[in-house]
């Protein structure tokens, strides 16, 4: 069984039992999830998988099982639904809770051992709670950045920050990729009220006169 017949399989069972509203959700995330998976999941793939899947002109999913779905779900809700899908609150919820529902299908049908299953349905259930705060999350930082005074700063950086420390006027940053400590970096209260210590955003901060400052937010990444 392919990855894509196995997921046709769980489509056409939620069809039998869900709301065409809410078997539509399914289907759009079971249709990113593919493209997520054809995309990206052959970069954890051996040698010998490598050259099988470059052997022909089909795709990761048409080539490989079900083994390799729960393993990929990492990627897709923390960086594919956040960096690569434009989507309302309501489609970046429903993933959480569509791979938290495949997690524990693909257990029952014997494609995945308990143990996956269980880590998987934790981490489809943390996506669905977090996933549409951290979207929140990034509106009220771009509007904050973009008040900030446009003059020639002393140093930009550009990349990941890690939210370390939240204040009522700032927060407590440091650089994601070298763990180099930034410090407080001036925000709005309702910036600090969304923010969650351990959550991470891609953009860009700038010190001027030896102060930091928010000067760019593209996306934010739940813990």
């Amino acid at each position: 069984m392919t990855i894509q017949k196995v997921l046709n399989e769980f489509l056409a069972e939620q069809r039998e039992r869900l709301a065409p509203r809410r078997f539509a959700q399914y289907e759009q995330t079971i249709q990113l999830l593919q493209h997520s998976l054809n995309s990206y999941a052959y970069q954890g793939l051996s040698a010998a998988d490598q050259k099988r899947l470059n052997a022909g002109e089909r795709e990761f999913c048409e080539v490989f099982g079900p083994e390799h779905i729960l393993p990929n779900t990492g990627e897709f809700l923390g960086y594919f639904m956040i960096r690569k899908v434009i989507a309302g609150k309501e489609l970046v919820r429903a993933a959480g809770t569509v791979i938290k529902r495949l997690a524990g299908w693909l257990e029952k049908k014997g494609y995945v051992d308990a143990d996956k299953a269980a880590a998987a349905k934790r981490r489809g259930a943390k996506a669905a709670r977090d996933l549409p705060l951290a979207d929140e999350l990034g509106t009220p930082m771009n509007a904050f950045a973009e008040q900030q005074p446009r003059v020639r700063p002393d140093q930009v950086i550009e990349g990941h920050f890690q939210i370390q420390g939240v204040r009522p006027d700032a927060l407590q940053l440091e650089d994601y990729t070298s763990g180099e400590e930034i410090g407080w970096v001036p925000v709005s209260p309702e910036i600090s009220k969304r923010a969650k210590p351990g959550w991470t955003f891609s953009g860009a901060i700038a010190r001027l006169r030896g102060k930091w400052r928010l000067l760019e937010a593209w996306n934010v990444y739940p813990d």
